[in-house]
Formats: C-alpha cells, sequence, structure tokens
C-alpha cells in the first residue's frame, strides 16, 4: 500500500484514481472542480477543492509525505508545468506527470517530473500493434526488445505440460501466467497441462515470441 497523491480529475485522472484505491492505496485527490471531487469521494482517503498552482495549497497538503504524486492536468499545460515544479520543489519523492506532446514531456522533465507519460499515444500504439499481430489477445512492449503477449497455446502442446514440452529451453520465452474464462494464474509449475481453452501470458524478446506466432 503506497500514499498517492492525485491532482487532476479528467478522464485519465478519475480512472487512475480508482484503480488506485482499488488496489488499497491511500489516495488523496485534488481537482479545481467540486463536481469532479464528489465522484471520486466515496472511494478516497481524503479529497480538497483546491488550485494547485497556489503553492500554500499544495504546502498545506504535506507534499513530502506522499509516496507518488501525479499531476494529471490535461487541458492546461502551463498548470501541468507550474505544479509539476512546485511539487519538487516542496519535497516531492517522486512525480509522474501527463502529457500530450514529446516537447511537454521535455519541459515536465526539466521542470521536476520523474517520470512522463502518454496515456493517449500509449494506448493507440498498443491497440495498433494487437490488431496488427494475429493471434495475439493483448500485448504490452517493454525496453530493450522485450514484449509480453498474451497467446493461444500451440496445438502440439495441447495435452503435455511444461516440463514435457521443455518449454523455457525451447522457445526461449517464460510463461508468466495461463488466463481461462477471464481470471488469470500466475505463474503455472512445470506439471501444468496445457488446454485448448487457455491463453498464455509469455514474456520474452519480441524476435523469440514472433517465432511461435508465425506457428500458430
Amino acid at each position: 500500500m503506497k500514499s498517492v497523491l492525485v491532482i487532476g480529475l479528467g478522464r485519465f485522472g478519475n480512472h487512475l484514481c480508482r484503480k488506485l484505491a482499488e488496489l488499497d492505496n491511500e489516495v488523496m485527490v485534488v481537482d479545481m472542480q467540486e463536481e469532479a471531487v464528489e465522484d471520486v469521494l466515496p472511494l478516497v482517503t481524503s479529497a480538497k477543492i483546491a488550485d494547485c498552482t497556489n503553492v500554500e495549497v499544495l504546502r498545506s497538503l504535506g507534499i513530502n509525505n506522499f509516496d507518488i504524486c501525479f499531476v494529471c492536468i490535461g487541458n492546461n499545460f502551463q498548470n501541468s508545468l507550474e505544479i509539476t515544479n512546485l511539487l519538487k520543489e516542496l519535497g516531492a519523492k517522486y512525480v509522474i506527470s501527463k502529457a500530450n506532446r514529446d516537447i511537454q514531456a521535455k519541459f515536465l522533465l526539466k521542470n521536476g517530473a520523474d517520470e512522463v507519460i502518454y496515456p493517449n499515444r500509449d494506448l493507440a500504439e498498443r491497440l495498433a500493434v494487437r490488431c496488427s499481430m494475429k493471434n495475439v489477445f493483448d500485448y504490452i512492449e517493454l525496453n530493450e526488445g522485450y514484449t509480453i503477449c498474451e497467446i493461444p497455446p500451440l496445438g502440439k502442446w495441447i495435452g503435455k505440460t511444461i516440463a514435457e514440452v521443455n518449454f523455457r529451453s525451447r522457445y526461449h520465452v517464460s510463461i508468466l501466467g495461463t488466463k481461462s474464462e477471464g481470471k488469470l494464474s500466475m505463474l503455472p509449475a512445470a506439471d501444468h497441462v496445457f488446454r485448448s481453452d487457455e491463453h498464455l501470458m509469455v514474456i520474452g524478446r519480441k524476435e523469440d515470441i514472433d517465432k511461435i506466432l508465425k506457428t500458430l
């Protein structure tokens, strides 16, 4: 469990706040719009209607007590930049700011952001890759050429165990989990038997996963 501050409750901030609360984090939210704050009030630890470009407002929140501060303002980059800078000046441990363009990210990183996210761009790119790859149900690109893919098992694996297939040694890919009827089971044992009605969550180099996908 972490202590998290979310500034800005647009669509992204709202969804982020809800998921953080669902994962049992202590969440404080701040937005200038009363309606936005009221929408998540039952879910969060605390909430405040205020303008975070005001340094006194931020100082009153006890910024250095939060493990992570999110700046989720999407429609006013000047405010986002000011708040990011003020958070760091007030001792924020880790600041994650939302950007829509590369030039915004550069300014945010130079003015205190430890990390910048592009929700719209990242979602669009992920969707494009998933829809372009045959037999891939989900896809996450990691650093240095590694990916996580949700794929069906090969026909020749069905009825055999992971050990019998010699999966890791033969394909140079690891199985993170199996998914059946929407339920994910993590880190299957070597005696897990492949079934035709399940999906596999695999991680490895893209080139190695591509070799498997070509045989599907």
